[in-house]
This record gives C-alpha cells, structure tokens and sequence, in this order.
C-alpha cells in the first residue's frame, strides 16, 4: 500500500469521488405535436390561469356563435350559460368518492394557532381604529373581508354552456373541428373572427388539464332531419380526436345551430366585471345580435341574468373571400398557390389568382420577368429560380390597393346605435375610415370609458392635447371605440387581445378616424356651449327686469306730474308715453312685460343669426330607427356607411 494511500480519511476518499464531473446525457431529439405544443404553451392563447380561461372560453364560444349565424346572414340568437360546480358535485360527477383529512398540517391552507392569533389580533386593531375615525366624525373606509385561507387544491369548476342559431356543423366533420388543434373552416382569405383554429379546441385542452372531461356537441343544420350528437376529448400527443360518442338523433324541434358544453376550472369571482364587461362590448358591436347570459350556483344571491335585446334587423353583409394580393405574398405562398392551381399556364396563373391583375397587366408582368418565360409556358414547370424572380417583381412593380369590397364592416349606423343602446351617452361621434377602421368617440355623463389597448396607445401618443378638441380631460369621462376589419387582423398573440401599434397603416387609419371623430365632438361642444352662454345671458337679463322695470316706471311716473308747460319739451312719441303713464294704460306690470318680450326677442334674433352662420339648421330632431318586423316581409336594403334605407315591395 502507498504511503499517500494510507493517509487518506474515508471522508476524504468520498469527497475526492463527489467531484467527479458527471458525463452529460446525449440529447434525445423529441417532437410536439401542435395539440402538445399549445398545452405548454396555453398563455400565448390566452389561458394563463383559471380565471383568464373562463374569460377566454367564453369569448371563444361567443365569437364562434356569431361568426356562424352572419355566415347565414341569421340574426344571431346566443345563449350563454355559466354554472358553478362545487367540489362536492364535481367529485360525484367523476366517481371520486369524499375523502377527510387525516393529517391537516400537511395541507396549504393549514393556519397553525400562533398564525391564527396574529390574524385576529390584526383584525381587531383595525376595528379599533375604525371605530376611532368613526368617532371623531372621519371617513371610515369599508373594512375588507379577511381573505379565507384558500389552498392550492381548493379549485372552482364551471360547466359553460354555449348555444347559437347558426349554420350548424356537418355531421362528419365534428370530431376534427373540436379534436385536432390547427384544422378548422376559416383559413382562408376571408374576414372572421377567428383565425388560428384554436378557440375551443384550447377550451378543451384546458378541460383535459383540468377536469379530465370531455366536451360535448350538439349540432343541427338546415334541412337535416336528425340532430348531430358528439362527446369526446382529445389526445394531446397524437393531436387526434378521442371520441366518446358520435351519434345521430331524432330531431325533435325545428332548430338549426350548435350547443357546445364543456367543465373546466376557472375562478368566475374575480373575472366577473370582466367578462360581463365583454358580453356588454358585444352587444355595442353587434346591436342586431341577441345575447342571454346567465351565471348559476347553488347560493341564490350569485345568481346573474342579463340580457341583450336585439336593437335592429339590419345586418352587414355576408363577407366574400378574395385572392391574394401579389404585392402580400412571399416564396412558400407562391409554390402553394401554383401547386393548388386549376390554371395551365402562366398568363391564367397569374390573372386568376391574385387580386388587381388584369390581362394585359398580366402580359406586362410576364414581359418584365425575362427571356426565359412565355405567356403560355406551363405554370407548373416553373423552376425555383424563376419562382424567386416572380416573387422579386410582385415586390418591385406597382399595383392598385386592394379594393376592400369583400369585407364586412360593421358602420356608423349598427356602432352608433349600440353605443346609444348599452351607454346612453351624452354625445357620440362617428367616422368610417376606407378600408381600415370605423371608429366612435363619445362623450360620458355616468358611464366609465374602456380602450383596448390599441386605442389607449394612440389616444395616448397622438391625441394628448384634447384641449384644442374643447374636451377637459380632468371633468368629461370620454370613450373610445374602434372597430377594425380585415382578411388578416396582425393580433399580438394568439389570444386576439390587441393589436400593436406598430402597423403604421392600422396606425394612421386609426388616429385619423379618431380626430375626425373628435372633430365632430368637437363642434357639438361648441354648440352646447354657445346654447349655455345664451341661456346664461338671458337668465343675466331677465334676472334684471324687475328692478329695471321698478327704476323706469318710478322715472316715467315722476316726468308724467310735472306742469302741462314743462312737458312741451318732449316730443309727442314722449308725451304720449306720459299720458299713458298718467292714465295708468302703461303700468310698472305691463312694461315688465314688455322688457321681458324684448330679451326673448334679442335671444331668437342671435341664436338665428349663429344657426345662419355656422349652417345648422337649429329644429328639433327625432332620431328614428328601423323596428324588428313582424313575419315576412319582401324588401331591399340600400346600405351606407350612416343610415339604411329600406325599401319594401
């Protein structure tokens, strides 16, 4: 044995081992499916936690519903339903069977005695000096309830339930519209609502992750004899559907639509304001819409019922889907389009599948691109190289913007009667934007003002002297609404929360829009208060009448007793108004009145005099708008971006 050997402690021997690097594994290379994926990844969709996922749900099963009743051109008819579900019944409905606790220290919400005392001596030091402030006659604040001790295993189940009058979903086609992340009906070029084909398929997932329970569908279309049932889940891994039951049944009313129900967890206290504040949003978007939402539970005073009445019948038009801008377009685009082409050869290609190219602009194009392509050559037998050079082109020559004609914007008329519908505010203005935005300013009496986040960046950067708009930003509770229509909406996240405002575009449609509005705010500001300063003044005059009335009279009565020779020097108008004194035919009573018919006289001839200038007409207006009709009836609407016409047959 060595001598070095021998001096060693077994401590040391094990210490010398510990610091032995350890050989790293090699890297496995795995995959995610997009189902996977979005499961990890759920805040980008809008699933942070429980609360934000029964916001997020809901908003997803809404905006489904409408989406699928305008496609129709139905007015939409949505129900919304959130049911609390207590763990009691939540373990019932899984089969779990109720468990005590047998060692409670072991628990998140355990409070030990000493933590108990601290708490409550807290709480009683608080009450001391309330009851302090309350004696020396100060603003006592409302004390806070005590927050209960709530562990991380104490969660809240909701059934949502969401039910609509639109089109429905084939039968067959279920499954995959609800168990296959990323396949869905809107990925075409065409303005939706929804875009990634998410929505309740997240609702889902987040069901998956936190209830285990499937979701489930029922669904009729028109003309369909039988009612689609399906429940299932999905499989997270393989991104497929996981079906329970798919059935068809007798269709027992005259109903076409989908009912979706799924249980997730969520936390309805403290996204209550938020997702009524939402549905009330809606109905100021969609004032043809009907919406009833319900909140139940098993306490009677959490009980929520709101509905949404129906304001008018005139719907936007059903949005078209259009073709592609070339000047939009990139490399993988350009191969996808040649490859899904009906079109022999390149002339037809490039003609009918993109947007603002004519023939001969077609022909030009062709031309620009080089000896090596021919108007007839076949699309199909393009190289890389020269899929590359059609794409350097699109981005280099000039063409006309889009023309904006397939998509659907709500319009002045539908955003300024839900604003007056649900806000009743004192004033509201209104711009239609081409192609972009059709925005509403208005202006609050007893309302609270709510901005996306899009709207409050460029309220904030663009429109910070609201001075020059007559409007005091410290006083007037001021709303902004913005509606923003497009084929492709550059959402910041999947979520469709907000937009940024780094498309200058957007950016610039949307500030303009916003001082037209304030413009128009603007001038009905000046106008009520030109009305006030009048009101002002005549209440200043007629405050004086009676004392000026009394100084004249007193006056004229004096000048009416001289001498007969001393009242030769007035003229006869003057005399005459002496003698009228003197009979008592002019009385301190009847020149009151007639001072007072000479202020209303001043009063009409400058109000007269501003509605001639400023070319107002000043009459009463009545604002008339179009009633639901009773049963059938033939007519056409002829739409502007302010008023329908209708015209019946």
């Amino acid at each position: 044995m060595e001598i070095g050997e021998s001096s060693e402690s077994p401590e040391g021997k094990k210490k010398s081992k510990s610091k032995t690097p350890r050989k790293p594994k090699d890297s496995v290379l795995k995959q995610k499916s997009p189902a996977e994926f979005f499961a990890d990844n759920k805040n980008i969709a809008g699933f942070d936690n429980p609360g934000k996922c029964l916001y997020t749900t809901v908003r997803e099963l809404v905006e489904n519903a409408l989406d699928s009743a305008e496609s129709i051109s139905k007015l939409p008819i949505v129900e919304i339903t959130i049911e609390e579900i207590v763990r009691s019944k939540f373990n019932s409905m899984i089969g779990l069977a109720e468990h005590e606790r047998v060692d409670e220290e072991l628990y998140d919400d355990f409070e030990s005695a000493k933590a108990r005392e601290k708490r409550l001596a807290k709480e009683a030091r608080i009450q001391e000096i309330q009851a302090k402030n309350a004696n020396l006659g100060k603003k006592v604040k409302e004390p806070v309830a005590s927050k209960a001790m709530r562990g991380r295993g104490e969660t809240s189940y909701y059934r949502v339930t969401c039910k609509d009058n639109g089109k429905g979903m084939p039968h067959d086609d279920i499954p995959n519209m609800f168990g296959r992340v990323l396949s869905g009906t809107k990925y075409g070029l065409k303005q939706t609502r929804g875009k990634f084909g998410l929505g309740a398929k997240m609702a889902l997932i987040w069901s998956k992750m936190s209830t285990g329970l499937p979701i489930e569908i029922t669904s009729s279309m028109k003309g369909q004899n039988y009612t689609s049932f399906c429940r299932l889940d999905i499989d997270i891994h393989r991104n497929i559907p996981h079906i329970h039951v798919h059935e068809k049944q007798d269709k027992k009313e005259r109903w076409h639509g989908a009912e979706i129900q799924i249980v997730i967890e969520g936390n309805w206290t403290t996204y209550r304001s938020k997702i009524l504040h939402y549905m009330r949003q809606m109905a100021v978007i969609t004032p043809y819409a009907e919406f009833l939402f319900r909140f139940l539970s098993d306490a009677p005073d959490k009980n929520v019922t709101v509905k949404f009445a129906r304001r008018t019948d005139i719907m936007p038009p059903v949005p078209l889907e259009t073709k592609y801008h070339p000047s939009a377009v990139d490399l993988l685009l350009i191969k996808r389009l040649i490859a899904e082409t009906s079109k022999q050869n390149l002339l037809q290609f490039l003609q009918h599948e993109f947007v603002n190219i004519s023939k001969s602009h077609a022909e030009r194009l062709i031309g620009e691109m080089g000896p090596d392509f021919s108007h007839k050559m076949l699309v199909k037998s393009l190289t890389s190289q020269q899929i590359v050079r059609i794409h350097q082109l699109f981005r280099q020559a000039k063409f006309d913007d889009p023309s904006g004609d397939c998509l659907s914007p709500a319009g002045e008329y539908n955003l300024r009667l839900g604003i007056i519908k649900e806000l009743h505010p004192d004033m509201v203005a209104t711009y239609s934007g081409s192609g972009f935005a059709t925005c509403s300013v208005l202006k609050y009496l007893k309302a609270t003002p709510f901005l996306s986040k899009l709207e409050s960046v460029l309220v904030e950067k663009m429109l910070s002297n609201w001075n020059s708009y007559k409007i005091n930003q410290v006083q007037d509770k001021i709303g902004v609404f913005v509606s923003i229509v497009s084929t492709k909406i550059p959402f910041k996240g999947t979520g469709k929360e907000y937009i940024g405002d780094d498309i200058s575009e957007i950016a610039a449609a949307v500030k303009t829009s916003i001082q037209q509005c304030c413009t128009q705010l603007k001038s009905k500001i000046l106008k009520r208060i030109q009305a006030r300063e009048q009101q002002e003044r005549k209440r200043n005059l007629s405050k004086y009448i009676p004392n000026v009335t009394g100084a004249i009279y007193d006056v004229l009565k004096e000048m009416s007793h001289l001498h007969a020779s001393k009242r030769k020097r007035y003229a006869n108008e003057d005399a005459e108004v002496l003698n009228k004194v003197s009979n008592h035919i002019i009385t301190r009573e009847t020149l009151g009145e007639k001072l007072a018919q000479h202020v209303e006289q001043v009063d009409y001839e400058m109000a007269l005099e501003y509605a001639t200038q400023s070319g107002v007409n000043e009459e009463p207006r009545e604002n008339i708008y179009i009633q639901t009709l009773e049963g059938e009836s033939k007519f056409v609407d002829f739409q502007s971006p302010v008023f329908v016409f209708r015209l019946f047959q």
